[in-house]
């Protein structure tokens, strides 16, 4: 029996997810604060890129598109840009490659605490490292398979992003 979706999300669903946004978007600048403040600067700026990327690609389209969604983006969304066609949401393809640049939230400030361990190991960075990885990894995991997704209207119209990562092929 498929669940129930929401029309809006409860509002504690997008606090969480935009918290673990913000708690990787944060550690990962710390962490690449080692290689100097500019090069946290430039991490802060790409990550706020991902995100207006996101909304503009993807958003715009989408169902919550002015509406409470599970990651914080609708309504913000609804502020900043005019509505898309809900159509186009599909019309695109999406694949890993598309997809890298939100990965490269978590990979970069990693490679980067990883060089910075070579350099000189700090058990405090390697903590850090290792919340990074739990938080992007397992936080983004648990918000999307458990509270996201399988509650999500837009996954019953189509969703690019559920069959890329869906199980069930």
């Amino acid at each position: 029996m498929p669940e129930k979706t929401y029309e809006n999300f409860p509002l504690w669903i997008p606090t969480l997810a935009i918290l673990i946004s913000l708690s990787v978007y944060a550690i990962g600048a710390y962490i690449l604060s080692g290689f100097g403040i500019l090069f946290s600067v430039l991490y802060l700026l790409y990550c706020l890129w991902v995100e207006l990327r996101v909304i503009q690609m993807s958003c715009v389209n989408c169902y919550y598109y002015g509406k409470v969604c599970a990651f914080g983006k609708g309504k913000l969304c609804s502020l900043f840009f005019k509505k898309g066609d809900p159509k186009m949401f599909l019309a695109k393809k999406i694949s890993w490659v598309q997809i890298l640049p939100d990965f490269l939230v978590f990979i970069l400030p990693l490679v980067g605490g990883i060089i910075l361990l070579v350099m000189g190991f700090s058990w405090i960075l390697a903590g850090l490292l290792a919340l990074l990885t739990v938080i992007f990894l397992g936080g983004t995991g648990f918000i999307r398979g458990s509270c996201a997704c399988k509650f999500c209207k837009q996954r019953e119209l189509g969703c690019l992003a559920e069959k890329l990562f869906s199980k069930r092929k």
